[in-house]
């Protein structure tokens, strides 16, 4: 293993923890494009550079600037997010064991390697006429509906911020 996938794996798990733990929306963003970038790493060191570009153009790029676009429109401070109350007495910590319990079943699982022997590709997968294929013509809908998502997603938060001047 090279020590470029071990620095990007750590930077992926390092930039997801900063997701959860950030206080500040923006941080929470530029965290999660610090692990997109670092997936993106991570796909190209696999051998899969299309992954990877589109990683970072798609994710890391468009999306990204979006909601950093969103979060600042809405959140025009700089104030950090308040934890809501828990609904529970003790449902926070339901979570935490929850969580464990999750991890520890995954970590079982990938020691005693329960998860079966990955089927043979198919020739030509992967490929970028592939993946063109399959996005244009077998999920073009699902392509046109997230694009229309996004734009009703940019024109709320443009007319809340309307609203609110």
């Amino acid at each position: 293993m090279s020590a470029i996938v071990v620095i990007a794996a750590v930077l992926a798990i390092a930039g997801g923890i900063g997701v959860i733990a950030a206080r500040v929306p923006v941080h929470s963003v530029l965290a999660l494009i610090l692990t997109l970038v670092a997936l993106a790493v991570l796909f190209i060191a696999a051998g899969a550079e299309y992954m990877g570009l589109l990683q970072v153009i798609v994710y890391a790029g468009a999306v990204m600037v979006m909601f950093v676009f969103v979060i600042s429109l809405l959140t025009a401070r700089r104030e950090p997010v308040e934890r809501p109350q828990s609904l529970l007495p003790g449902q926070e910590r339901a979570g935490y064991v929850v969580g464990l319990v999750l991890l520890a079943g995954l970590l079982t699982a990938m020691l005693r390697h329960v998860y079966p022997e990955p089927a043979a590709l198919p020739a030509g997968y992967g490929t970028v006429r592939a993946f063109g294929t399959a996005l244009f013509h077998e999920h073009v809908f699902v392509l046109q509906l997230a694009a229309l998502l996004l734009m009703v997603a940019a024109v709320g938060v443009v007319l809340l911020m309307a609203r609110r001047s």
